[in-house]
């Protein structure tokens, strides 16, 4: 912000005991407003010319307080540009902490995300999920070492912070630490959580992000068909882990759970609704959602088969679930004996769930919604990928209405057509031509 006056001057000050020599000092003032300050200069009032504020005469001790006091101007000069620059009000007191050294010190990029995630750490259960922190704490792993690779040194301060750093930081993740395009964006968006909050606490004026842009690709994660789920749940596996894991993960696919959901779920969730039948009336642990879903057959048949697991009583869990890690390790053992060309993962039982299940027997999609825990309807159009069969079923669908309208020709015109076509194809062969 523009100041209204503003001031500055030299000028000598008598010490309070008698000497010849006085002080130097500098006063500034804004707005009528004066802070006063000594330069720690002394200087004999003789070769002094208080019109110029400068020493007289061609020494090479008039030269360089000369020289000084040039420097301290321009030093105060550039403290009023970085004012403006930032959209500060400028006053007298901010000059002359500045002119002294009392400025506040500069905050650091990583000390910052340390303190962002020390707080997201107390915050765990009450809005925030560990799965969160663990992302936020890799991602400050990723921006700890490029700053190291490229800087040469442990930290920067945001106002090194541009867009040359945010398109290096980028090629770093999608070379050096391998990570794909999406992945790559996912911890940029992290990244960029950290700066603007430093901007909503005018650590930093201008956004480094402003120009950057990325664009995510477009991955299709397909659900599990009706034919493939009815293969996963009549397969048998010989070892008993596969057989508890398939069943954890085919529940999921009948209730749309997603893994920490199914690993927490309680008997004392499943209840009876005002149908009069049982539904898992819960809140999401990822966002804090109700979610109410009535339990189909399938699923009521495998909690009723683990009620009496030993873990499930020790824990008083529905399901015997294992790690997140084993889960989807097994999972893709499963996969593969049971043919499938591609990995099972935990959050494709809650797609299976969202498409297959759901969606494709006609259940509207603003219900589907409600019972994944949703917060709009554009998340859950993720969900709706529709199988091939559906397309199918649809557009035969589509067929009959085009064609039910079309007149039927009756046999005598069939018949006609067919003499017809018998006199054309005579004629061809008579003058041996080709088409007529």
């Amino acid at each position: 912000m523009l100041e209204s006056s503003f001031g500055l001057s030299f000028f000598l000050k008598a010490p309070q005991k008698s000497t010849k020599l006085r002080f130097i000092y500098l006063r500034v003032i804004v707005d009528g407003l004066a802070k006063e300050t000594s330069t720690k200069r002394k200087w004999d009032p003789s070769r002094w010319d208080q019109k110029t504020e400068r020493a007289i005469g061609s020494k090479e001790d008039a030269k360089a307080l000369n020289f000084f006091l040039d420097s301290l101007l321009m030093k105060i000069n550039e403290c009023k540009t970085e004012l403006l620059y930032n959209g500060k009000f400028i006053t007298s007191q901010k000059i002359m902490d500045y002119v002294l050294g009392r400025i506040a010190p500069r905050v650091k990029v990583l000390e910052e995300f340390r303190r962002h995630n020390q707080e997201m750490h107390a915050l765990i259960g009450k809005g925030y999920a560990k799965g969160t922190l663990d992302r936020f704490s890799i991602t400050i792993n990723h921006v700890g070492a490029f700053i190291r690779m490229k800087y040469n040194c442990e930290d920067l301060e945001f106002s090194d912070l541009n867009f040359e750093f945010i398109k290096d930081f980028e090629f770093f993740l999608r070379t050096v630490r391998n990570c794909s395009n999406n992945t790559s964006l996912k911890y940029i968006a992290n990244f960029k959580k950290i700066v603007l909050r430093a901007m909503d606490k005018e650590i930093i004026q201008k956004d480094p992000f402003k120009n950057f842009k990325g664009r995510k690709t477009k991955i299709t994660k397909k659900p599990l068909t009706t034919q493939e789920l009815y293969e996963l749940e009549r397969h048998y596996f010989t070892t008993d882990r596969l057989n508890v894991v398939r069943d954890v993960f085919v529940f999921q696919c009948y209730t749309g759970l997603a893994y920490i959901d199914a690993y927490q779920l309680k008997k004392t969730d499943i209840k009876k609704g005002i149908d009069d039948e049982f539904w898992i009336m819960s809140a999401r642990q990822k966002t804090g959602s109700t979610t109410n879903i009535p339990l189909l057959p399938q699923a009521l048949a495998i909690i009723e088969k683990y009620k009496e697991h030993p873990l499930c009583v020790e824990r008083g869990t529905v399901l015997p679930v294992t790690s997140n890690q084993k889960m989807n390790e097994y999972l893709k053992e499963i996969a593969n004996l049971c043919g499938f060309p591609f990995t099972l993962n935990t959050h494709m039982a809650r797609r299976t769930f969202g498409s297959t299940v759901t969606l494709k027997n006609n259940v509207p999609i603003h219900i589907v919604k409600e019972m994944l825990g949703h917060q709009s309807v554009k998340q859950t159009e993720a969900y709706a990928i529709t199988e091939q069969m559906t397309i199918g079923h649809e557009m035969s669908l589509l067929n009959k209405k085009l064609n039910q309208n079309k007149p039927k020709m009756s046999p005598s015109d069939i018949a006609v057509l067919g003499r017809l076509e018998k006199e054309i194809n005579a004629i061809k062969e008579k003058y041996n031509i080709e088409a007529l």
